[in-house]
This record gives C-alpha cells, sequence and structure tokens, in this order.
C-alpha cells in the first residue's frame, strides 16, 4: 500500500488519476493547504519543498521504501512501476516526456501566476493579470496547434502526458479563454475528460 499526501490541486489530481489509471492500491492523507498543513513538521519532514504531492511507497525499488516529491516525478516512477502510460516507442516515449516538461515548466507555473493575480492577490495589478493572461492564452495554442495532426499530446498513444496537463485546462474558462479558438484542444479536453480513471482521479476529494 502507497500512502499519498495530496490535496485537490491541479498538481494533485494529476497523480490522483496516474495512480486510478494504473489501478495501485493507496492510502490519501489530506494536507489541506489553506490551513498550512504543508507547513507542519509531520509534513515537512517528508519534502524540503513542502509542497503537496508526496508519494510513499513502503515497496519501492529493490523492495526498499522510496519517497517521492514533484508531481512530474512522481508520474514517471508510477509509470515505470506500473509499465504503463509511457510509449514503447523510444520516440514516442522522449516525445511524452517533452511534453511532461512543458506542463511542469509552462503550464503549472503559468497557469498558477494567473490565477493568483486574478482571483488571489489583494490588490489588481492589471500588468501582471495582462502579462499572465497572454501566457495562458499562447500556451493554449502551443497545445492547440500540437493537437492539430495527433489524438493525444505525445502521439495518438495516451501517456503520462495527458495526464500531466488535463487537470490545469478543465478550468482554462477562469483565466478568459474562449473554447472556439482552441478546437483541437477542446476535442482533446473531452476525450481525456470521458476516461473513467480521470473522472474518479478528478473526484478523490468529492466523496
Amino acid at each position: 500500500m502507497m500512502e499519498l499526501y495530496s490535496w485537490p490541486t491541479p498538481n494533485g489530481h494529476k497523480v490522483h488519476i496516474m495512480l486510478e489509471e494504473c489501478e495501485l492500491p493507496y492510502r490519501l492523507h489530506p494536507v489541506n493547504i489553506r490551513e498550512g498543513d504543508q507547513f507542519r513538521p509531520e509534513f515537512s519532514a517528508l519534502t524540503p519543498n513542502q509542497k503537496i504531492p508526496v508519494l510513499v511507497d513502503h515497496c519501492g525499488p529493490q523492495g526498499q521504501p522510496i519517497r517521492m516529491f514533484e508531481s512530474g516525478a512522481i508520474l514517471l516512477y508510477l509509470s515505470e512501476k506500473a509499465g504503463r502510460l509511457l510509449p514503447a516507442s523510444a520516440r514516442d516515449r522522449h516525445e511524452a516526456v517533452q511534453w511532461l516538461m512543458f506542463q511542469m515548466s509552462a503550464v503549472g507555473p503559468m497557469f498558477g501566476q494567473s490565477n493568483h493575480f486574478r482571483y488571489a492577490c489583494a490588490e489588481s495589478i492589471p500588468y501582471a493579470i495582462e502579462r499572465y493572461g497572454n501566457e495562458v492564452r499562447r500556451i493554449h495554442g502551443v497545445l492547440d496547434r500540437a493537437l492539430a495532426s495527433r489524438a493525444y499530446l505525445a502521439s495518438d498513444e495516451y501517456s503520462i502526458a495527458d495526464i500531466a496537463v488535463y487537470p490545469w485546462l478543465v478550468s482554462s474558462e477562469k483565466h478568459g479563454i474562449n473554447w472556439s479558438d482552441y478546437p483541437n484542444l477542446y476535442h482533446w479536453l473531452e476525450l481525456v475528460g470521458q476516461r473513467p480513471a480521470v473522472k474518479k482521479g478528478m473526484a478523490v476529494f468529492s466523496a
């Protein structure tokens, strides 16, 4: 049994979906980041970055326990453990990892900043709202163009790249996104969202 320390954020949902897709049993430990649980000593002992999610696998490599933080690293770890959701061909596998890195370096940070300056900042800063809003729109365009010629981000095969990006895009309207401008991306969003494991993973904290 694995232990998952998480909360219903896009980064948390990435790992919830991955565990459901891989059909791996886990015990969920809620870390309420709104109440500052991530700064409590017991959680801080698990990760130097004091952020969710954190995965503890008591039966890791060579049967030894392993602790993983950073959601992208967790997706790679679980893919290797389960033997799923990374393409078999080297070319497509590298493509999937490339898009995973794109999510980690671009989608997450830019969407997070856009959300902060639109909804959480104590004062309205038009420059910041415009700057990050423009970047979010640019990223939607990058993804839309990539999906013009294939069903999923890395290839015609569903992979960890899609799992990483999907939870960030389900609330794109909050960033002022008009889906009619990104038809390929919207089709992909609906396609991924129909998967039973995606529905289950996104609803982990709803029960």
